[in-house]
């Protein structure tokens, strides 16, 4: 599985469509040969002709993990669920259609519940959701 790493290739993903959601995340997918046609100029130069591809991969997953500083102000608590979006979404790649995804957070978690930037109950809580997050989505 790849992974999306400019602004230009989570911008293009976040145009598609919304797969799956959950209490505290949204799946975001948009297929790749769509994305391609419509890809903006992402490098200019006298080498890139004024268009670059935004995904060189096309028989690969990719996949971005958006964590807004608005739902997890803690840095600890962003890196932690990222980790976990990372490694549920390697155990969901056979049945992920290839094309591009973003999950997004789309809400915080209760500090009151969860004091702690980086316990084991949230990181059970978060794994749980997106488990349930990556089975809604359709193949």
């Amino acid at each position: 599985m790849q992974r999306l790493k400019s602004r230009a290739q989570f911008q293009a993903v976040l145009a598609g469509t919304t797969v799956s959601r959950t209490a505290h995340f949204a799946l975001h997918r948009a297929q790749l040969d769509a994305v391609e046609l419509n890809a903006p100029s992402t490098i200019t130069g006298p080498e890139s002709n004024g268009r670059q591809a935004l995904f060189l991969v096309r028989d690969e997953a990719w996949l971005g993990a958006m964590i807004p500083k608005r739902w997890a102000k803690r840095a600890v608590t962003r890196n932690t669920i990222k980790r976990q979006i990372y490694a549920v979404s390697s155990l969901a790649e056979p049945s992920l259609q290839v094309a591009a995804h973003v999950v997004r957070l789309r809400a915080g978690f209760d500090r009151k519940q969860f004091p702690s930037a980086s316990s084991e109950a949230l990181k059970r809580v978060v794994r749980g959701e997106l488990e349930q997050l990556f089975a809604k989505a359709p193949t």
